[in-house]
């Protein structure tokens, strides 16, 4: 027999670490969204009632949207177009000032305890506990979660948000600062993430390997389909395959 190519030993590189995206792949986003924006909607009807007879839950929503097309170098931070989205709502109720801005904040504030309060998926701690003994993990998102404030900090030796540095996916420079966060190489790095575009194709384009969590079973567009795994048991296993 004769002898096999370089080439066809070639093997890529050892999984050192994982990428996880937060939302809807730890757990299911909208029951979080409509539970914090129902929360911080109830708390302005008592503090606030001007704001919030004019603005109900839908329209401070679209204004948020109209913020996020009209100011795309706002796109990586959340919480500050809702502090604009506000800020604009209580103007219109004709609030300002020290006391309208600090009612505000304690919207925010109370938007985002609720935001935090987080249903995980049914493997996702266990899970989780388990792949840390295997690799080092990092909480990679867009949003505004706190892995912290949820429970799960433990979990992950460094946390990577958008908001943060400036920068969100799908854009590469995010992926690689979580890889140097991990001492790791892009392609020692697996990312796995429910969205097609940001975690996907961003991380494949950032140079890591990834998987799509495709929880809902849905179907991918296009011919690039990437790994997919229905929740962390199989990412688990599709792992096991890999280190064999």
């Amino acid at each position: 027999m004769a002898p096999r190519s370089v080439a066809a030993l070639t093997l890529l590189p050892r999984i050192r670490a994982i990428t996880l995206d937060l939302d809807d792949t730890l757990w299911p986003a909208t029951p979080t969204f409509v539970r914090a924006e129902q929360r911080a909607h109830a708390w302005l009807q008592v503090h606030a009632p001007a704001v919030a007879a004019m603005w109900s839950i839908n329209e401070l929503r679209a204004l948020r949207m109209s913020i996020y097309e009209a100011q795309p170098q706002l796109r990586h931070d959340f919480l500050r177009m809702r502090r604009l989205a506000l800020t604009t709502a209580f103007e219109q109720a004709n609030l300002s000032g020290a006391h309208a801005q600090a009612l505000i904040e304690q919207a925010l504030h109370v938007y985002m305890s609720a935001r935090n309060e987080v249903d995980l998926y049914p493997e996702v701690r266990a899970s989780l506990a388990r792949l840390k003994r295997r690799y080092a993990l990092a909480s990679l998102t867009n949003g505004n979660a706190d892995v912290a404030r949820i429970g799960l900090g433990e979990f992950f030796s460094a946390t990577i948000s958008a908001h943060v540095h400036g920068v969100s996916k799908p854009e590469a420079a995010l992926f690689h600062l979580a890889c140097r966060s991990l001492d790791c190489a892009p392609e020692q790095v697996v990312h796995v993430g429910d969205d097609a575009e940001l975690d996907v194709r961003g991380a494949r384009a950032a140079g890591l390997r990834c998987v799509w969590m495709n929880r809902a079973a849905g179907a991918w567009t296009g011919a690039d389909a990437p790994v997919a795994v229905k929740d962390l048991l199989e990412l688990e296993q599709w792992l096991d395959r890999q280190d064999a």
